[in-house]
């Protein structure tokens, strides 16, 4: 991974490196740009004068061999309209930069972009979002390509200046989350972008035993047998027409300790890992159906936030829990018409069995109200009707309070992982009524993601929030399918939160 440093020496200091800079519309300059231009005798202003960069947002312009300055290359940046820089533009300018700079031979770079004061947002926010960008634009998945199709990029280093003595220890935390962060992230795109055949519910359970090499985690296994003792039998069903029997791993993260040792008011994070969901008896249309290893991107993201929590050595509870196993359709598959009783109990008359998430996820929230947990968590993708509503740009989140609501959208806001609250009122659980049992799993075409929120509040007696990420947990280009790693900025950020 490349190595990331802040520095508040000026480029006198960096003469190996690409200076990166930038430029609004109009010729407004970066402070440091106009530096540059008054060592450079007004060098970058006659180009300016020239109309050779606009300053239009994302425009660049390299520059080799600038009169009276060392280093050997500068990279201009348009900002576009000075007054109307805000966060969003920040992005685009720093995913403009790696953009331009990966596919030549640039070894480093001096970022000078972070100077530019930003409402409401410090440096702290600019690293952290500077790594994060850099990582997304640099991240390859060529496991199984003979010929890697790797960047061309020999970027091995990034500093960036950050003028404020006074702030350097605090940046020094910033480029440790943001970096043990983006590793996390990582670590859920290369899980959702493994085959079905190579990442199956035995795969997740072993790579879950790779993170009891920490000291404050531990891992318990809830296999077939204790699920079946237990009464998970919603769970249980989903995975009937699988030759790979249902795990459950559960990742306990003690950052608190007590006298007791044991694991008090954990916040629980649940993660759907449908390691291939073919919908069953129900089976989905053949078009796009690859995509549906996706379909445990809710389980890598647990997991990754777990690494996360015990490399920062966050000090909080976490359990993280991941509701693994395989739909498939064989002689053993469940029906539609069946009716299952779930561990808490209730019973539900499955209408689809192409709603399946549902039902192993109300056997994990039944499951985890015997940690007695301050907040439960659950991330799925559980609906194309959320993808319907929401698109591909923002969660879906439905929340049983309103302080978690708040806390989790404003994570959203800090990290741009945005998520969007949907209601959660009576009227939409009597499309869930049943003429046979407790209820139905699927509540009929109107507001598809939203009744699949109020099945599983059914199954809720602590504050808890459902984050539906059908729609954000990969990118379904024919030509570019990839895992986002969504949403581990948001909960780790969350997390982070939590401390303050």
């Amino acid at each position: 991974m490349i190595k990331f440093n802040i520095t508040d020496d000026y480029i006198d200091s960096f003469s190996d490196s690409c200076v990166v800079t930038g430029v609004f519309e109009k010729s407004y300059l970066f402070p440091s740009t106009k530096k540059i231009d008054n060592i450079s005798n007004g060098y970058i202003s006659s180009l300016l004068y020239r109309e050779a960069l606009q300053g239009k947002i994302t425009q660049t312009l390299f520059l080799y061999d600038v009169p009276n300055l060392y280093n050997k290359q500068i990279l201009l940046i348009g900002c576009g309209e000075k007054n109307s820089f805000d966060q969003n533009q920040y992005k685009k300018v720093i995913h403009a930069a790696v953009t331009a700079c990966k596919n030549i031979p640039i070894v480093k770079i001096l970022l000078l972009l972070s100077e530019f004061n930003l409402p409401g947002c410090d440096n702290y926010w600019k690293i952290r979002q500077t790594i994060e960008i850099v990582n997304e634009e640099l991240y390859v998945f060529n496991k199984f390509k003979n010929k890697k199709n790797q960047s061309k990029s020999i970027l091995n280093e990034i500093t960036l200046y950050i003028p404020n003595i006074n702030e350097l220890k605090y940046c020094q935390q910033a480029i440790k989350d943001a970096i043990v962060i983006a590793r996390g992230v990582n670590i859920a795109k290369d899980l959702g972008n493994l085959p079905p055949n190579f990442c199956t519910p035995n795969y997740i359970a072993e790579q879950t035993q790779e993170l009891s090499k920490y000291n404050n985690i531990s891992i318990d296994i809830i296999d077939f047998s204790e699920m079946k003792k237990l009464g998970m039998n919603a769970y249980l069903a989903v995975n009937q027409g699988s030759n790979y029997p249902p795990i459950m791993p559960i990742i306990k993260y003690q950052g608190h300790k007590n006298e007791s040792d044991i694991i008090s008011d954990p916040i629980i994070l649940i993660g759907k890992g449908l390691t291939f969901d073919s919908g069953g008896i129900s089976i989905k249309d053949a078009h796009k159906m690859d995509e549906m290893k996706y379909d445990m991107c809710g389980a890598a993201a647990v997991y990754a936030v777990m690494y996360i929590a015990a490399e920062l050595q966050l000090p909080l509870n976490i359990i993280g829990i991941l509701a693994v196993g395989e739909n498939m359709i064989s002689s053993n598959s469940f029906r539609p018409g069946d009716i299952l009783t779930t561990l808490s109990g209730k019973t539900i008359e499955i209408l689809n069995t192409d709603a399946e998430g549902r039902l192993i996820l109300c056997d994990t929230l039944t499951y985890a109200k015997r940690y007695k947990p301050s907040i439960v968590i659950d991330i799925a993708t559980l609906t194309g009707a959320c993808v319907v509503a929401l698109g591909n740009h923002f969660s879906g989140l439905m929340c049983n309070e309103e302080k978690l609501s708040k806390d989790l959208i404003f994570a959203s806001q800090q990290t741009k992982d945005y998520i969007w609250r949907l209601p959660l009122h009576e009227e939409f659980q009597n499309q869930l009524k049943s003429t046979c049992a407790d209820m139905t799993n699927v509540g009929g075409r109107s507001a598809g993601a939203i009744t699949a929120g109020c099945f599983l509040q059914k199954f809720v007696k602590y504050p808890w929030a459902h984050l539906d990420i059908a729609g954000t947990a990969w990118i379904s280009h024919d030509l570019n399918k990839s895992s986002t790693g969504r949403p581990v900025t948001l909960l780790s950020q969350f997390l982070l939160n939590k401390l303050k």
